[in-house]
């Protein structure tokens, strides 16, 4: 027993030094990484500032009634397509008091003037028959009839304007209809039927009824870093891309840059708002206001420059760029040659080369497997 167990434990203590062995054999071997090669291509090169933001319509109008009253009827709801002049609401007007009490009196003394000179007209007219009054007296007789019919329906038509807010004579200017400004599609209407209404004068705004906006003509809001905004001038080209339509981008210009910042206290971040206009929109699509979007505005752009990787792109102590050249095989490690180049503009992920490489050469790419 005690022979077996002795040559148990010589043979781990073999195996154990036996492994210890070609671990360390393998530790002293060199090993070599196979670098992924680049060549030079033509590329187009952009740099770009992100901007953040909302679309919204480029013109939203208020609808709001030009007298007061309540609402006894909507003729409209979000979504709807409406032409310049569609009726939004009719309003029913609440008569004030006072003005009633006013109107009512002006017609009831109307009526009684025109009472007493038709009274007179009539005797004046017989008179006249017999040729007793003059021509003068007869026709003065019926300037005053006919003054006193035009009193009676001018108060007439007061009363009716106290009452329901229009008169016969325009009903077709009708204040209690309130009607749409513009072409559009209706964004919202806050209020119903039944709910008091407030005309929009000089000294109020006025109840808003319902809110238009061409959708034809969307405009991004956004808002870009401070160390940005000095890149950017009105007049650049921006290309849009909606969140919640994926797979499509809308053109823009850039037509405002705020001269003023907006900051936000609680991260100390700066920023400053901007605006683009997207022209052209077609019917292909419909952008619903507010969505979420991001433009990316284009600062600078070079077309067909001949280009590699930026990560290939080395820099020593004084600067100065250089990449490494494959120059063949020695065994199994590749051979590289340090080469100066002249660098150019970047994009963030490829940079242009303006010397020192041609299109034949492969330089050491930034991808290595071992």
């Amino acid at each position: 027993m005690k022979k077996v167990l002795k040559i148990i434990l010589l043979a781990a203590c073999a195996f154990l030094f036996i492994g210890t062995f070609v671990f360390l054999w393998q530790k002293a071997r060199p090993s070599y990484f196979t670098y992924e090669l680049v060549s030079m291509q033509d590329r187009t090169l952009s740099s770009s500032v992100i901007a953040s933001g909302n679309v919204n319509p480029e013109n939203e109008v208020q609808i709001k009634p030009q007298i007061s009253g309540i609402i006894s009827e909507i003729r409209c709801e979000p979504g709807d397509d409406l032409k310049q002049g569609d009726i939004v609401a009719v309003i029913k007007v609440v008569p004030e008091m006072g003005s009633l009490n006013s109107a009512e009196g002006r017609l009831t003394t109307a009526k009684i003037n025109y009472d007493k000179v038709l009274k007179d007209h009539k005797r004046n007219e017989e008179l006249f028959k017999k040729e007793i009054a003059s021509l003068e007296e007869y026709e003065a007789s019926l300037s005053a009839l006919e003054t006193a019919e035009e009193e009676v329906k001018n108060a007439e038509d007061a009363l009716k304007i106290i009452t329901d807010g229009v008169s016969e004579k325009y009903a077709y200017m009708s204040n209690t209809q309130v009607r749409s400004t513009i072409n559009g599609k209706v964004l919202d209407v806050p209020v119903e039927v039944g709910n008091s209404v407030i005309q929009a004068n000089t000294f109020n705004d006025g109840t808003t009824i319902a809110l238009v906006a061409d959708m034809r003509n969307m405009i991004f809001k956004g808002e870009v870093d401070e160390i940005e905004v000095g890149k950017l001038e009105e007049g650049m080209d921006a290309s849009i891309s909606i969140g919640a339509i994926p797979g499509r981008k809308f053109d823009g210009i850039l037509t405002y840059i705020s001269p003023k910042s907006v900051s936000d206290e609680s991260s100390n971040i700066v920023k400053f708002e901007i605006e683009a206009v997207m022209p052209d929109l077609d019917d292909s699509v419909f952008i619903r206001a507010g969505y979420s979007a991001n433009a990316e505005i284009i600062i600078e752009k070079k077309e067909d420059v001949p280009s590699v990787p930026e990560g290939c792109l080395q820099y020593d102590e004084e600067g100065t760029p250089y990449v490494e050249v494959y120059k063949g095989m020695d065994g199994k490690k590749q051979v590289f040659e340090r080469r100066d180049v002249d660098a150019g503009f970047s994009d963030g992920v490829y940079i242009e080369i303006l010397g020192g490489l041609s299109s034949e050469d492969r330089i050491k790419g930034n991808i290595a497997i071992k």
